[in-house]
């Protein structure tokens, strides 16, 4: 056998069959994950892919071709490392479904990612502008309590976008005396617990009373005049709250996992345990902790009990 793939039929085949064999493997990809943020991702790797082959046979050559067409057009190295990521992923289906032996898969899936030097760092706030941040929302309104609600869970309990806006009123319950977030599942299907402190289940508290809202979804769209829509709001509603409250204190191009990091790095610059804040952001090693903190300093006790905020 040869050592690509024909993830493309050859140029004689019509350009109907090769979209249909293309569309095929893409969809096997797409299947196996489970995240819309991986799918939209992976969904952009594959598609530049197909055009970058252009009728040709996907061979571990033209994977390092594709790979030095990315650095030509200055990707990061994180994109240029999702992409190769969805491409492992497909030449694995494709070894899954017999369209490539082992050996050939091997040879393919070899392809290195490029090396990230230092640490990227991302945004988050110090703990006065999340105060200020905090202060946004004008809670003498539902709109205000909802939106407040939203905010100090994000920045208190480090929660993604997508576990916000699907968490439910069943989810939260007392352990040991103390209110948390049972089995989120997260990215990865892994699954954590997470401590809500006081203030947010306050926030909660205020925001459920005013709602009248007595089980499912927690976070609900609202009218302009107050009244509840539905029974979900969508993650790019939150991110919409986010980011207008941002701009309000200045700070522009600032999203929803920004007060994750916020979270994070308060957590750790008030005595937070690296093991524990690992848990906390449900990460799957310290390292990957250490990295997201930009630090591989140990510190120790409290976590998102004692923000300061």
């Amino acid at each position: 056998m040869t050592e690509s793939l024909a993830l493309i039929p050859s140029a004689e085949e019509s350009q109907l069959n090769r979209n249909a064999a293309f569309q095929k493997l893409r969809e096997m990809v797409l299947n196996s994950v489970a995240s819309d943020h991986s799918k939209r991702n992976y969904a952009k790797a594959l598609d530049d892919l197909f055009v970058f082959c252009a009728g040709r046979s996907l061979s571990r050559a033209l994977l390092m071709e594709y790979r030095t067409a990315m650095l030509g057009k200055k990707l990061s190295a994180s994109t240029v490392n999702v992409r190769l990521s969805a491409i492992r992923k497909l030449v694995g289906e494709a070894q899954r479904n017999g369209i490539l032996d082992a050996e050939q898969a091997a040879k393919m899936t070899d392809v290195p990612n490029l090396r990230q030097q230092g640490t990227r760092l991302g945004t988050w706030l110090t703990r006065d502008q999340a105060k200020e941040l905090l202060a946004i929302p004008d809670r003498s309104t539902i709109k205000g309590k909802r939106d407040y609600c939203i905010l100090a869970l994000l920045v208190g309990c480090a929660l993604r976008r997508r576990e916000l806006s699907t968490l439910t009123l069943e989810d939260i319950q007392l352990r040991e005396g103390r209110w948390v977030i049972v089995d989120l599942v997260g990215k990865g299907g892994r699954v954590r617990t997470v401590a809500i402190p006081v203030w947010v289940k306050n926030a909660i508290n205020t925001w459920q009373t005013a709602a009248k809202i007595e089980d499912g979804r927690l976070l609900r769209p609202l009218s302009k005049s107050g009244r509840i829509l539905g029974e979900e709001l969508g993650d790019w509603a939150i991110w919409s709250v986010v980011e207008a409250s941002a701009k309000e204190i200045g700070i522009e191009h600032f999203g929803a996992h920004d007060l994750r990091r916020t979270c994070a790095k308060l957590c750790r610059k008030n005595g937070g345990d690296l093991e524990q804040i690992k848990f906390l952001l449900g990460h799957s090693s310290i390292q990957t902790t250490e990295r997201y903190l930009g630090s591989e300093q140990e510190i120790v006790i409290a976590v998102n009990d004692n923000l300061g905020l």
